[in-house]
């Protein structure tokens, strides 16, 4: 997985993500309950399983799921419930990144956890699009936290104890994710995520004479109110129940970087949102644990991250 690129907008790489144009919003579709449904499952390791989801939440359009099973799940889903570990992937990502880029499938700690990693758009954020005021698809947290959520107590043995951890993007969704649905996770870890959406240096990143940039929450003036409901720093109250990690290089190359690697402006610039959110969430009095230290916007380090939080995520479940 090469390096995001988050510059210079955010508007551009959701064009890119999506074919929305500057001037076309996304259809608006009804969601009905209980709608969403698979179409396929495959087996495609030892202990891994991708499911395709009929999403009306996506407007009827089909998204990949990868579990990473426990060791007995096979003889076991439908009698037992395990723990589950979201783990959620970056822009322009997709289900495999987890098991491409890192070593989760070899990790002796989740042997005995569901681990569940959900497609998200290559620039899906997260998040129920605002689609200029229609509503409709892509209705990811929908997706993410109601149907497919559903789907796995149901039929694949998921438990109600629930961990989230997410990269870049996906650090950003499992923050926002248990803000915004209290009582869901119990415990959250963001790595290198743009945690903080309506710190100024993010707001840079939107272009807001492109239409396609208010796609996701409408004008950060005119709708503050939408981005202040997805916004970690913004909801930090509700972390309070919440052990919450949090991690960011600082741009320079550091011990996981190969030589002569160049400095990173996109990982030092979340590094000043995750500080952000570190020093909020320290003043709400959320449990946050954090590690900012050298490095750029790169894998080795988020496997590293991911062992660094994964005993706070266990102890949570």
């Amino acid at each position: 997985m090469a390096k995001r690129n988050l510059l210079p907008t955010i508007a551009a790489a959701i064009v890119l993500a999506t074919g929305l144009s500057s001037a076309t919003a996304a259809p608006r579709a009804e969601h009905p309950a209980g709608g969403a449904h698979v179409v396929s499952e495959e087996r495609v390791g030892a202990r891994l399983v991708d499911l395709t989801i009929r999403s009306p939440a996506l407007g009827g359009q089909t998204a990949t799921v990868r579990l990473l099973i426990p060791d007995s799940w096979a003889q076991r889903r439908h009698r037992d419930r395990w723990p589950v570990l979201y783990l959620l992937h970056g822009m322009g990502d997709d289900h495999t990144t987890w098991t491409a880029n890192s070593d989760v499938e070899d990790l002796p700690a989740l042997r005995d956890v569901l681990v569940v990693m959900p497609d998200a758009g290559e620039g899906g954020y997260y998040t129920n699009w605002w689609n200029f005021g229609a509503g409709g698809p892509p209705a990811w947290e929908t997706f993410h936290l109601d149907e497919l959520r559903t789907i796995l107590e149901r039929d694949y043995g998921a438990g109600t104890r629930r961990v989230v951890a997410g990269l870049s993007m996906g650090g950003f969704g499992a923050v926002s994710y248990a803000a915004r649905r209290p009582g869901m996770f119990r415990a959250a870890a963001g790595y290198s995520g743009p945690v903080h959406l309506l710190h100024p240096r993010f707001l840079e990143l939107f272009d807001t004479t492109d239409p396609a940039a208010l796609v996701l929450w409408g004008d950060p003036v005119d709708q503050r109110h939408i981005w202040e409901a997805h916004d970690p720093y913004h909801l930090a109250a509700r972390l309070r129940p919440v052990p919450v990690y949090l991690s960011s290089g600082d741009g320079t190359p550091g011990s996981l970087d190969p030589p002569g690697e160049p400095a990173d402006p996109i990982e030092e610039f979340l590094n000043d949102l995750n500080h952000s959110l570190a020093d909020r969430l320290r003043a709400a009095g959320v449990h946050v644990t954090t590690h900012f230290t050298t490095g750029t916007h790169s894998p080795p380090y988020w496997q590293r991250e991911l062992h660094r939080s994964l005993p706070m995520l266990l102890a949570a479940l």
